[in-house]
């Protein structure tokens, strides 16, 4: 199975067409997600992104904003790179606290966490490496809520991952926010589908 690590103009869908059946593709990955998603502790949740999850992200932006052709390069340039590129694994890290002061608060203490990240699995460890495209943590230490984080794999680590009930263990090493969470079997699969 070859998986593809590109989306293309011809790739995308007109957006009266997209529009036709938008509802049945946001169900069918929200299914697909079920699956490639995991929580971390309290308030971080891991997403990890594919080229299904980008494609519809990318229709998402252009149906809501109605920017046209203008917007279409903008939308590829931002999503294509968090699709895995066949040796890696791509998540969006989202921590949410619903009380406003108290996510202030706890951003303002996560600067860095974007260095922090990690999967563990049979002796190996691939530590995450941050979305180069901004600066997730701010000069006096606040993290974003939002992380994009890519785990480069070695073909070795691709192998070990890809065993079936291989025990995975992704984790969040920061000061401020220790935390692991043991990825289950279908989430194992499943992500094992990301590699070449």
């Amino acid at each position: 199975m070859t998986t593809k690590h590109e989306i293309t103009r011809g790739d995308l869908m007109p957006i009266p067409e997209y529009t036709k059946v938008r509802k049945e593709r946001r169900q069918a990955l929200v299914a697909a997600k079920r699956n490639r998603r995991l929580h971390v502790g309290p308030y971080a949740t891991f997403h990890f992104e594919n080229y299904d999850s980008m494609w519809h992200q990318i229709h998402e932006m252009l149906y809501i904003e109605k920017g046209g052709e203008a917007q279409v390069e903008d939308e590829l340039r931002a999503y294509n790179s968090l699709i895995p590129n066949g040796r890696e694994l791509v998540a969006t890290i989202m921590f949410e606290v619903d009380d406003e002061k108290q996510r202030r608060a706890f951003l303002a203490k996560l600067g860095g966490v974007e260095e922090t990240v990690f999967i563990r699995f049979d002796g190996e460890t691939v530590r995450g490496v941050a979305e180069a495209d901004v600066d997730r943590t701010t000069a006096d230490g606040k993290a974003s809520s939002v992380q994009f984080i890519h785990f480069p794999f070695t073909p070795e680590q691709i192998r070990k991952f890809r065993r079936p009930g291989a025990e995975v263990t992704l984790g969040v090493g920061h000061p401020a926010y220790g935390h692991l969470a043991n990825l289950p079997e279908a989430t194992r699969a499943a992500l094992a589908q990301d590699f070449d």
